[in-house]
C-alpha cells in the first residue's frame, strides 16, 4: 500500500514587499503608502529620489499618518488597491486631539485671539517696494 502524505497547501511564491510611510488614512480600510527609492542617475551618477504611492488594504484600520509600514502584493481588491498591510514597523508621532488640548490648557485658551492688535493711532507698517511703485 502506497503511503500518501497530507495534501500540501499550494505555495503562492514570493510576494513583492515594500516599506514606506503612510501619507493618508482617510479612506475606510485603505491607506496610502509612499515608498521612497534612492537611485543613481544613469549618466551623471547623482543621487535621485523617486517616490511612488501605493494604495494598501488595512483591515483593522490600525495605521496613522507618519507610520512606517511593510506592504505586500496581493490580488486586486479594488480599482487601485493591489497591496495589503503586513505589519507596522514604526509608529509616527501622534498629535493630541482637540479634547486633550482643551483638558491641558483650558477651553478658553483655545479660542483666545493671540494676534497683536494695533493701537488706535498707530499707522500700518510700510508697504513693500513693489507695492509702492504701482
Amino acid at each position: 500500500m502506497a503511503q500518501t502524505s497530507a495534501p500540501e497547501t499550494p505555495s503562492r511564491g514570493r510576494r513583492n514587499e515594500k516599506i514606506g510611510a503612510v501619507v493618508s488614512n482617510k479612506m475606510a480600510k485603505t491607506i496610502v503608502v509612499e515608498v521612497t527609492l534612492r537611485t543613481a542617475h544613469p549618466l551623471y551618477r547623482r543621487g535621485i529620489t523617486k517616490r511612488r504611492k501605493f494604495y494598501a488594504h488595512d483591515e483593522r484600520q490600525e495605521c496613522h499618518i507618519g507610520d512606517v509600514v511593510r506592504i505586500a502584493e496581493t490580488r486586486p481588491l479594488s480599482r487601485l488597491k493591489r497591496w495589503r498591510l503586513v505589519e507596522v514597523l514604526r509608529r509616527g508621532a501622534q498629535l493630541p486631539t482637540r479634547e486633550e488640548l482643551a483638558a491641558a490648557v483650558g477651553e478658553e485658551e483655545l479660542h483666545r485671539d493671540t494676534r497683536r492688535r494695533r493701537a488706535a493711532g498707530e499707522a500700518a507698517p510700510n508697504p513693500p517696494e513693489a507695492a509702492r511703485e504701482r
